[in-house]
C-alpha cells in the first residue's frame, strides 16, 4: 500500500517517545518511580512547536532532550524495575544520537504553572526526594513525629517528652544530626543573677542532595529576621529549593521554618527580650547521625546534663513568703511572691501542668512578666507541633502544689507488678 515517502528516523524517534508516554499513563500518581512526570514534560515542550520546519535539527530540541535526560536520572533510584523507564532512557539515547546531540550541554527548566498566593506547596518541578513524606515513607504509614521545645528561665521539652529546668549558659547544642545543627546561647537575665534565657538562635541546614543549598539562619535578641544570612528565604539555586523556605507570621516577633525535604517544622519567637524555639521532626532524622559514639550529645536528645538541672521540688520547698532566692535579685520592676505568680499565669495558662509551673517558676525568679507569655507561647507552639495529643499536658512525677495529678513512675510501676506477681507465686 503506497503511504508517499517513507516515514524518516526522526519521526519514528518523536512516535517512538510517544508511545513511551502513552504506555505509561497508566501509572499510578502516587508512584515513587517519576518517568510519567519526566515524558509530560519533555512533551509539552516539544508537542507545541514539533511541526515547525526545522526543529528537529535545532539547538531547542537537544536542550529538551538533555533536559529530559536529567529528569530521568533524578528518578533512576526509583525506577530500576520499570519498563517504561527503561524503555524512555533507550529512546532518548537513539533520539541524541539521530540529532547529533551532545550530552554535555545546556538544559532548561520545564514550563511550570505559577502557584497562586495562596499556594504554600514546594514548586510543582521540585524532585521527589525534596520531599520527606512522599519520599522517605513511600510504602509506609505516617512518619513518627517528635517534639522539643526551649523557652523562658529556660524550660526543655525534650524529644522524649522530658520536662527539664536548666541553668545552661553560653552557647550549647540544642539539635546535632545529619541534616542540620541547632546552638543556643543563653544569657543571664540580669546583672548578677545566675537566672539565664535564650538571646541567640543559630540553625544551620546543611547541603542536601539537589534540594537545598546550605543554608544559616540567625536569631539574636531584638533581631528576628525572615531571612537566611545570605538575604534568601529558601533553599537556593537548586531544583528543589522551595521545600526549605521561611515564613514570617508576625514581623520581629515570630517565625517559621518550613524544611519539607526532611519533614520539619520550627518555630523561633521573641518574647520580650528574649527567644523561644520549638522544632518538630520524624524519628528517622532525629536519629540520623553518622558518629555513633557522639550520637546524642545534645539537649533536645538527652536533655540538659544533671549538674545543670534545677529540680521543681526545690522550688516549691520554699516557703510562699520568700519564694527562691537561687537567682539572686529580681527584676527592678515587679516582684511576685508564688500566689501573685499563679494567679497572673492562670490568666493564660488555666490547666497546672509543667508549663503553668514554669510560668509561676520564672515570675518568682526573674520579676519579668513577660515569662508568661513565652511559656504560654511555648505550649500553644508545641500543641500545634506534637504529633500525640495525649502527651499535650506534662505533670510533676511527684507531688507539689498546683499539681493536677501526680504520677507514677514507669519504673515504679514495673517494680509493684514484678513484687505482686512474686508474692501470687508463693503463696
Amino acid at each position: 500500500m503506497g503511504m508517499g515517502r517513507g516515514a524518516g528516523p526522526k519521526a519514528l524517534g518523536l512516535f517512538y517517545i510517544l508511545i513511551v508516554i502513552l504506555c505509561t499513563l497508566h501509572t499510578v500518581s502516587a508512584s515513587s518511580c517519576r518517568i510519567l512526570k519526566c515524558n509530560s514534560e519533555f512533551w509539552s515542550t516539544t508537542s507545541s512547536s514539533h511541526h515547525h520546519t526545522g526543529l528537529e535539527d535545532s539547538v531547542e530540541f537537544c536542550t529538551a532532550l538533555r533536559t529530559y535526560a536529567h529528569c530521568t536520572r533524578r528518578t533512576a533510584r526509583f525506577c530500576r524495575g520499570d519498563l517504561a523507564y527503561h524503555s524512555a532512557v533507550h529512546g532518548i539515547d537513539d533520539l541524541m544520537s539521530q540529532h547529533n546531540c551532545s550530552k554535555d550541554g545546556p538544559t532548561s527548566q520545564p514550563r511550570v504553572r505559577t502557584p497562586p498566593p495562596w499556594d504554600s506547596q514546594e514548586r510543582s518541578d521540585s524532585p521527589e526526594i525534596c520531599h520527606y513524606e512522599k519520599n522517605f515513607h513511600r510504602n509506609t504509614a505516617t512518619p513518627n513525629y517528635t517534639h522539643c521545645g526551649l523557652f523562658g528561665d529556660p524550660h526543655l521539652r525534650t524529644f522524649m517528652d522530658t520536662f527539664q529546668t536548666c541553668k545552661i549558659q553560653g552557647a550549647w547544642p540544642l539539635i546535632d544530626n545529619n541534616y542540620l545543627n541547632v546552638q543556643v546561647t543563653n544569657s543571664p537575665v540580669h546583672l548578677g543573677s545566675t537566672a539565664t534565657a535564650t538571646t541567640k538562635i543559630t540553625i544551620i541546614f546543611k547541603n542536601f542532595q539537589e534540594c537545598v543549598d546550605q543554608k544559616v539562619y540567625q536569631a539574636e535578641m531584638d533581631e528576628l529576621p525572615a531571612a537566611f544570612t545570605d538575604g534568601s528565604k529558601n533553599g537556593g539555586d537548586k531544583s528543589g529549593a522551595n521545600s526549605l523556605k521561611i515564613i514570617e507570621k508576625v514581623a520581629g516577633q515570630h517565625i517559621e521554618i518550613q524544611a519539607k525535604y526532611i519533614g520539619t517544622t520550627i518555630v523561633v519567637r521573641q518574647v520580650g527580650r528574649y527567644l523561644t524555639f520549638a522544632v518538630r521532626m520524624p524519628e528517622e532524622v532525629v536519629n540520623a547521625v553518622e558518629d555513633k559514639e557522639n550520637q546524642g550529645l545534645y539537649l533536645c536528645l538527652q536533655g540538659c546534663p544533671q549538674n545543670q538541672q534545677i529540680d521543681f521540688r526545690t522550688f516549691h520547698s520554699q516557703t510562699p513568703e520568700t519564694g527562691p532566692r537561687r537567682h539572686g535579685a529580681v527584676s527592678s520592676g515587679a516582684s511576685f511572691t508564688p500566689p501573685m505568680a499563679e494567679a497572673k499565669c492562670k490568666e493564660k495558662l488555666p490547666v497546672k501542668d509543667l508549663y503553668f509551673q514554669s510560668c509561676v517558676f520564672d515570675l518568682v525568679t526573674t520579676g519579668d512578666v513577660n515569662f508568661t507569655l513565652a511559656a504560654y507561647y511555648a505550649f500553644e507552639d508545641m500543641k500545634l507541633l506534637h504529633s500525640n495529643k495525649d502527651k499535650i499536658h506534662l505533670y510533676e512525677r511527684t507531688t507539689g502544689p498546683g499539681n493536677a495529678a501526680p504520677q507514677i513512675s514507669q519504673e515504679i510501676a514495673k517494680l509493684l507488678v514484678a513484687i505482686v506477681f512474686c508474692v501470687s507465686v508463693l503463696l
